[in-house]
């Protein structure tokens, strides 16, 4: 006798997303209307398992948005044993099963939006470690990945500028649902810079308000970078008071400059303390090394007693093969996330 297996999938929010996409796919629309309300799921997001027809609905939409992504698969033999793909074989990006140590709560996502030609790129490559490009390129999409290791804790800050995703409102509201951290950067020389930052800064209170179905706005962990700080008075179109006034109390603002490092420790310590991070992630406060050094630490590390051992100076190294997690794996972390729901209705996919 055949069994199926069933999953119950939270789907507030997640009709938003179809619905900006512009078309349901072939199936979805039936699904969708019958029932659509969060519940919260108790395991993590990566342990998530979807049945046969709800995978194939985020399949769907994972090939209309034209993710070209390979997804790992495994399968099982007929004799019930795991068969993991030759995929898995190959190198891949450092992430939390390599190194067994990173607990959930010491990772981080910082989402980075903002209006073109602000400086986003260079202030992420300034976290990186890295330096000031004067030659100006459009970006696409970037991801980063940096790994900590501090006081004998590991830690992980994934990057994601998301400067594509200005025309897509249904991918910029899936980045904003997965962002742990939002840094918004405007250009001190551009006014049209700082309005779009306003609008993006309603844009991830009112999701994120609505995803987590609260009556009053959500309290986000936001930064403002009001970039090149290094400009003249004449060039200066945004005053710091002016700007302070338009974002409220309740919001970080710190006035930067990724050409002159004006501004970047305050910047990343903002960062650090929303996200409940060490000050030692601060660029300048930790050792760059390489990523095959941070591994060979972390595995010398592991199993040690951390009484008989002497914590190193804190460091960090950039993944050199991170890449951003699909379309597909965004989504089932939403669709896993719980909510402050009591009693929500359930909607089951068989």
């Amino acid at each position: 006798m055949n069994s199926t297996e069933k999953g119950y999938l939270p789907f507030d929010g997640i009709l938003d997303l179809f619905s900006l996409l512009g078309q349901h796919p072939p199936g979805v629309s039936h699904l969708l209307t019958h029932g659509a309300k969060l519940s919260p799921f108790s395991h993590h997001p990566n342990t998530f398992s979807l049945s046969k027809t709800g995978m194939s609905i985020v399949k769907t939409v994972h090939g209309c948005r034209g993710d070209h992504v390979k997804m790992t698969r495994s399968t099982r033999s007929s004799s019930g044993q795991r068969q993991v793909s030759s995929e898995k074989l190959v190198k891949r990006s450092v992430d939390n099963m390599d190194l067994g140590r990173i607990q959930p709560q010491n990772c981080q996502r910082i989402v980075v939006l903002g209006s073109p030609k602000a400086g986003k790129t260079n202030l992420l490559l300034r976290f990186l470690g890295k330096d000031f490009k004067e030659h100006y390129e459009p970006t696409r999409e970037d991801f980063h990945r940096k790994l900590f290791h501090i006081g004998g804790e590991t830690y992980r800050v994934d990057l994601l500028d998301a400067a594509c995703e200005r025309d897509f409102p249904a991918k910029r509201r899936l980045s904003i649902l997965t962002g742990d951290i939002f840094m918004l950067v405007f250009s001190l020389d551009n006014r049209d810079s700082f309005r779009e930052v306003c609008e993006l800064l309603n844009e991830i209170r009112s999701a994120k308000t609505k995803f987590l179905k609260m009556k009053t706005p959500a309290k986000v962990p936001v930064v403002v970078c009001g970039n090149k700080a290094d400009l003249g008075a004449p060039q200066r179109v945004m005053g710091r008071s002016e700007v302070v006034k338009t974002l409220g109390e309740d919001v970080t603002y710190v006035e930067t400059s990724a050409k002159n490092s004006i501004g970047l420790e305050i910047m990343f310590g903002a960062l650090a303390r929303l996200g409940g991070l060490p000050e030692e992630t601060n660029p300048a406060r930790h050792e760059i090394i390489s990523i095959q050094s941070y591994q060979s630490l972390c595995a010398s590390q592991r199993g040690r007693s951390s009484k008989t051992h002497k914590a190193r100076a804190p460091c960090g190294a950039v993944d050199p093969l991170a890449r951003r997690p699909s379309f597909t794996t965004d989504l089932k972390l939403v669709l896993g996330s719980s909510t402050k729901s009591t009693k929500p209705e359930r909607c089951q996919i068989q």
